[in-house]
């Protein structure tokens, strides 16, 4: 591949890993449309290079989180079995699916969590009371000079979403993080930026079990997919540095708004 064709995936991957990592999603989200509506790369071939970006991104991303004591260990274990069997189950099932219909699943999937994230970006998942409880999954999160608690509710409903989401992520290379962070801060009571730290974490183990999948059928693009990945990893090192520096709520709104705008622009190509 021509070294100036070269340096635009490393861009990209750069760019989106940045984004990715800073709201907790994976950079899939933003690779995938940059990817198939400005370059003109094939979606299947698209989806393999975000997974393949997608998991660099964690790698670099999850590094920086797990210092700052921002991944929930306990919980992405008990969801992780979960996101990894969906996961599989959607690497197998992308092969069923026309162009046309993955565009309008990845459109409808990205603006359903985008409206999800705006109608409850508001609401705070924190006790200030640092003498609670957190219970089994719960844990305390430091922001600024001050401590606070929070609590795990509504399990069973997240190891649903975990196994969606991971359906989702081998289906449309998003990692999985575009349902887990959402659900986890909307539902399950979790702090935004834990649930972004922690869904971060997960996505990478959950884009490598779909991954092979997509390599045996041939979709995979290596000169494409190692510039990508290339780029992710330094581009969401400082994505995760800038996340810590944006207030909670601020975070949602963004999430939210990116969301829906990429969603909106990847259902128009499905008509």
């Amino acid at each position: 591949m021509p070294i100036p064709d070269t340096m635009v995936y490393v861009a990209a991957g750069a760019a989106t890993g940045m984004v990715g990592a800073m709201l907790g999603l994976g950079g899939g989200v933003f690779l995938v449309p940059l990817l198939t509506l400005v370059l003109g790369v094939p979606i299947r071939a698209a989806v393999a290079t975000s997974l393949i970006s997608v998991i660099a991104t964690a790698s670099a991303s999850s590094m920086v989180n797990l210092d700052r004591g921002l991944v929930n260990m306990r919980l992405a274990m008990a969801l992780e079995v979960a996101t990894t069997i969906g996961g599989l189950g959607g690497g197998v099932a992308a092969a069923l699916f026309t162009t046309r219909q993955l565009f309008g699943l990845f459109g409808a999937t990205l603006a359903g969590m985008g409206l999800l994230m705006m109608v409850r970006s508001g609401r705070r998942n924190v006790i200030a009371d640092t003498t609670a409880d957190p219970g089994r999954l719960g844990g305390r999160l430091r922001e600024g000079d001050a401590t606070f608690v929070y609590r795990v509710r509504r399990l069973p409903l997240g190891l649903g979403a975990s196994l969606v989401a991971g359906g989702i992520s081998g289906l449309l290379g998003l990692g999985g993080g575009i349902v887990k962070g959402p659900v986890l801060n909307t539902f399950c009571g979790v702090p935004i930026r834990v649930a972004a730290a922690t869904s971060a974490f997960m996505i990478g183990v959950t884009a490598a079990a779909s991954v092979f999948v997509y390599y045996a059928r041939g979709d995979v693009v290596l000169p494409i997919a190692g510039a990508a990945a290339l780029g992710a990893l330094p581009g969401s090192l400082v994505g995760v540095r800038l996340g810590e520096r944006m207030k909670a709520q601020s975070l949602k709104v963004l999430m939210a708004g990116v969301l829906l705008l990429m969603g909106g622009r990847m259902a128009l190509e499905a008509w």
